[in-house]
């Protein structure tokens, strides 16, 4: 917020601040996604392309400790039984109601 701020003070645009080397890096990235090969090569091909991309993904992700699991676990089936007895609470009343009515 305080750059924001300090820009529409000093009467500069927010992208007015890009650095040269910013240019040359998105530059270079352009020339890279250019060449098809280059591409090909990076992340292998076919399956083991595919295999070895979603190895990396998976070390990426922050799994949750078995304390977490069990307590979240708990939680959504908890919810889930407290909201199927709520319907069915209100299935029967309202199957009552209507046996009271016809």
């Amino acid at each position: 917020m305080g750059e924001e701020t300090e820009a529409k003070q000093s009467g500069q645009k927010k992208g007015a601040g890009v650095k040269a080397s910013d240019s040359k890096s998105s530059g270079a990235k352009a020339g890279s996604a250019k060449s098809p090969n280059a591409k090909a090569s990076e992340s292998g091909s076919g399956i083991s392309g595919f295999l070895q991309g979603t190895k990396e993904e998976l070390a990426k992700v922050v799994w949750p400790s078995r304390q977490q699991l069990i307590s979240e676990s708990a939680a959504v089936i908890l919810m889930v039984s407290l909201s199927a007895t709520l319907i069915y609470l209100i299935d029967k009343l309202f199957g009552w109601a209507s046996r009271q009515v016809f």
